[in-house]
């Protein structure tokens, strides 16, 4: 029988990995573009097949991960996902780069709908460990920002990819031999506590739809496009690609320790009262964000990033809490098929505003799209609160 804690600990270190993996090209365009001849608004849309792959692929990795073994699933995203980022660092054309960002974002769709479906079946409580699991995933985020950036400028952009490649696939083979595939159906689900009435499901489908398609497709164009605007926007403080990295990282930081003061919220409050405050955030600091540079533009940036990785820490809460064991994984896969879509999407949209009005543009579009996060948060209905135990065996509503 598998130690809880030491399973939540390589889902939290695979939260990382999938982030990271998927911002290391965001990072590293910046310098690539040079390398390879290229503009920025011309490369960045390389990376849409991956980003796109990223959502749709989870629809299939849920199916497995419920159908097959989430365990085995996880030990081909380390595997897959290494191998991936070492092959970017071979690449020679457009073309092959283009091929092996997909293959990132295909072995990244698994950890999604599986990670997080076995971060509910292994916790004591949701929340805490969805905090948890939420700042490994924005630590992710930061350190591809800051070590693609120091990498890039020491070694090259192409060790950027190569050496956490080498690195995960290490990490897999640890998981290989510590891990077994375990069953856990029809076992006790501490982590769920909270049902809505039958009636009143539709409201929770209804507002998980709206904001994950707000929230995700924002937060993706703002990690994908934060290090390019820092290096517009902070040429007075510096042009240095490793201190820019420093400074997204530490924007990035307050976003991991807002997830995890969120999943303690949870923990002791409804969705609905965390979720309706934490709405408010987004639309204004994005807004206020395309006017700024130096420092009120990283003060304003540590507001945004504590609001979309807030939500985000809300949004897998809903399902963990809404879910049996049986159905987790699938019902994931739908959230996080719809969110990385919209997520995908993001990308292009991302270069196209930038080429429209640059990113003044680009922040007015995502700030007005999150004003629906707020119509969200006020659809969704009062929790019934029950007992963890008589959960274990009862259906989904």
């Amino acid at each position: 029988m598998n130690s809880p804690s030491r399973v939540i600990s390589f889902v939290n270190a695979a939260h990382f990995i999938d982030h990271y993996s998927m911002l290391i090209f965001a990072a590293a365009v910046i310098v690539m573009g040079p390398a390879l001849g290229m503009a920025y608004a011309e490369l960045l849309p390389y990376a849409t097949p991956g980003f796109v792959a990223f959502g749709a692929g989870s629809l299939l990795t849920g199916w497995l991960g419920d159908r097959w073994s989430r365990r085995h699933m996880m030990l081909i995203f380390f595997l897959g996902i290494g191998a991936s980022m070492v092959s970017v660092g071979f690449v020679q054309t457009p073309a092959q780069l283009g091929a092996a960002l997909l293959a990132i974002g295909i072995f990244a769709s698994i950890y999604h709908p599986v990670g997080t479906a076995m971060i509910v079946s292994y916790a004591e409580k949701l929340g805490r460990e969805m905090g948890l699991n939420g700042v490994w995933g924005n630590l992710g985020v930061a350190s591809s920002a800051l070590v693609t950036g120091v990498i890039g400028q020491y070694l090259g952009w192409r060790y950027a990819f190569i050496v956490p490649g080498v690195v995960t696939m290490l990490i897999g083979v640890v998981f290989a031999l510590s891990v077994v595939h375990e069953d856990r159906k029809g076992s006790k689900q501490a982590a769920a506590q909270a049902r809505v009435a039958k009636q009143d499901m539709w409201r929770v489908i209804l507002s998980l739809l709206i904001v994950v398609i707000a929230i995700s497709t924002t937060f993706n164009a703002v990690t994908v496009a934060l290090p390019k605007l820092f290096a517009e926007r902070l040429a007075d403080l510096t042009s240095s690609p490793a201190l820019l990295g420093v400074i997204a990282a530490c924007v990035y930081v307050f976003g991991a320790m807002t997830q995890y003061t969120i999943g303690r919220l949870l923990d002791h409050y409804s969705l609905k009262t965390v979720a309706l405050p934490l709405s408010f955030m987004l639309a204004p600091f994005l807004y206020l964000a395309a006017s700024l540079q130096n420092l009120p533009l990283i003060l304003v940036s540590i507001g945004i990033v504590m609001g979309a990785f807030g939500q985000v820490t809300v949004n897998d809460a809903m399902v963990g809490k809404y879910t049996t064991e049986e159905w987790r994984s699938r019902a994931y896969a739908v959230r996080y098929f719809v969110g990385f879509t919209a997520a995908g999407a993001s990308v292009g949209l991302v270069a196209w505003l930038y080429e429209q009005g640059g990113f003044v543009t680009m922040l007015h579009a995502f700030a007005a799209l999150c004003l629906l996060a707020i119509a969200a948060a006020i659809i969704l209905p009062r929790e019934i609160r029950t007992p963890a135990a008589s959960l274990a065996a009862s259906p989904a509503e």
